[in-house]
């Protein structure tokens, strides 16, 4: 009973922020989703020099980079997660937009908002990630954070021959424990 009264909230959430009821034309909104999208792309690079000033010549000097704002939800043992980003190709500027979502089991409590940091080092891994997307991984966190006050336990991590993920915490209270799997995959409706 309770795994569907969640999934009604989120659907009822969905609907509400969709842009159903704003009368505006789909062209429209694909501009503006555009247009957020790379807003918080770039306030996620300034957030990430902010934290890690080394990271702006990598990121300048990887093949490609992603960036992706998420939303993390811990109930108990079950938590999930959902973004979007972009990731850029920075030798020939191109830019494909893209989504994420997680499930995972572990002992865990609360929610957090965080942005997720991919640096890749060349053109093979860059490309295998625009179209397998795919992360598995165990994860133990904790973060207590609101706005500037608060901390949060995050670095720099190799996850794969060739890709280095910062995942930074913007705000939020979470205790978590979790093996999660996680898929970023190409938004279809923006590319």
């Amino acid at each position: 009973m309770k795994k569907i009264l969640v999934f009604l909230i989120l659907v009822f959430v969905w609907f509400s922020f969709s842009g159903f009821w704003s009368g505006k034309n789909e062209k429209t909104e694909l501009e503006e989703s555009k247009s957020q999208r790379h807003q918080i792309h770039n306030e996620t690079l300034k957030y990430l020099y902010e934290y890690a000033p080394d990271a702006k010549e990598m990121v300048i000097n990887s093949y490609g980079y992603a960036t992706f704002a998420n939303v993390g939800v811990n109930l108990l043992i079950g938590s999930f997660e959902g973004g979007r980003g972009l990731a850029r190709n920075n030798k020939t500027g191109k830019v494909t937009y893209m989504n994420m979502a997680s499930a995972g089991l572990g002992l865990g409590l609360g929610v957090k908002d965080f942005r997720v940091v991919f640096l890749f080092e060349n053109e093979k891994v860059y490309k295998n990630f625009i179209t397998s997307g795919w992360e598995a991984n165990a994860q133990a966190d904790a973060a207590a954070k609101a706005g500037k006050d608060g901390g949060a336990l995050n670095a720099a991590v190799t996850v794969a021959p060739g890709i280095r993920i910062y995942k930074l915490t913007k705000n939020g209270l979470a205790l978590q424990a979790t093996i999660q799997g996680t898929k970023y995959w190409v938004d279809g409706d923006l590319n």
